[in-house]
């Protein structure tokens, strides 16, 4: 049974995850695009890392939720700033990285490292329930919004938590504290189903999902300004000339 529900909840991890890189991720890829803004083999490579990294902060995480249930608020706050700065640390550790950190393409990097971190938040959560000995409908679609809303705050939060983006693009990144805080607001209520039961849960599930949809709605713009590796140190396009050689230069002087 056990087994079972770990097959079903990792299923549940990866497919969301999956399926965001794929479809979201996807619009910066070619076809879509006539060259990809990122490394695809290195997004792969930083969603791995992020599988792994989750596996160490899985346990964290569950602890946190076990406080929750107990209402030990102490030791709850303890645990999600554990959990919260060790999630800050692997991105800020990522970013400095030859491999990945060396090119305008990081964010794309950072968003495929934090999607990983929370397909494996979303195997935990869900594995729990559905090991539990009474699984109800209501239950389901509580943890199943919990999911949603785990993984649209680890992207969103990707990159709040830039420090700067490439050059010409109208927003930054929030920064490190930022989006740390941002994360951990939506990680303590994500906890609520725990500590309030499953209509608490639920309300709080939505609204740390139509905040993250929102932040992300609005740091996307990020990506859009991101060149791709091939351009990267070129010289600065010339501005096309008008017909016969000449420039366009407006109506004459009178």
């Amino acid at each position: 049974m056990v087994a079972f529900s770990l097959t079903i909840a990792g299923a549940l991890g990866i497919v969301l995850t999956g399926g965001y890189l794929w479809w979201e991720m996807g619009r910066y890829t070619t076809p879509q695009v006539v060259e990809s803004r990122f490394d695809e083999r290195r997004m792969i490579f930083a969603y791995t890392l992020g599988l792994f990294v989750g596996i160490l902060l899985s346990l964290p995480w569950l602890l946190y939720l076990a406080a929750m249930t107990n209402a030990a608020l102490l030791g709850a706050f303890a645990l999600l700033a554990v959990l919260v700065v060790s999630i800050e640390l692997a991105e800020w550790a990522t970013r400095r990285t030859h491999y990945w950190g060396r090119g305008p393409s990081f964010p794309f990097y950072a968003i495929g490292l934090r999607a990983g971190i929370g397909g494996i938040l979303v195997l935990a959560l869900a594995g729990q329930y559905l090991s539990a000995s009474t699984i109800t409908w209501d239950g389901t679609f509580v943890v199943g919004l919990q999911a949603v809303a785990i993984v649209a705050l680890e992207v969103t939060g990707a990159l709040l938590s830039l420090p700067e983006t490439a050059a010409g693009s109208p927003r930054r990144g929030a920064g490190v504290v930022s989006g740390a805080l941002i994360s951990g607001i939506g990680l303590f209520l994500l906890g609520f189903n725990a500590f309030g039961g499953e209509l608490v849960g639920g309300v709080a599930a939505a609204i740390v999902l139509m905040g993250s949809i929102y932040l992300y709605r609005r740091t996307r713009v990020i990506l859009d300004h991101i060149p791709p590796p091939s351009l990267v140190g070129s010289p600065a396009p010339v501005a096309p000339g008008g017909r016969y050689g000449r420039k366009d230069r407006g109506p004459p002087s009178r």
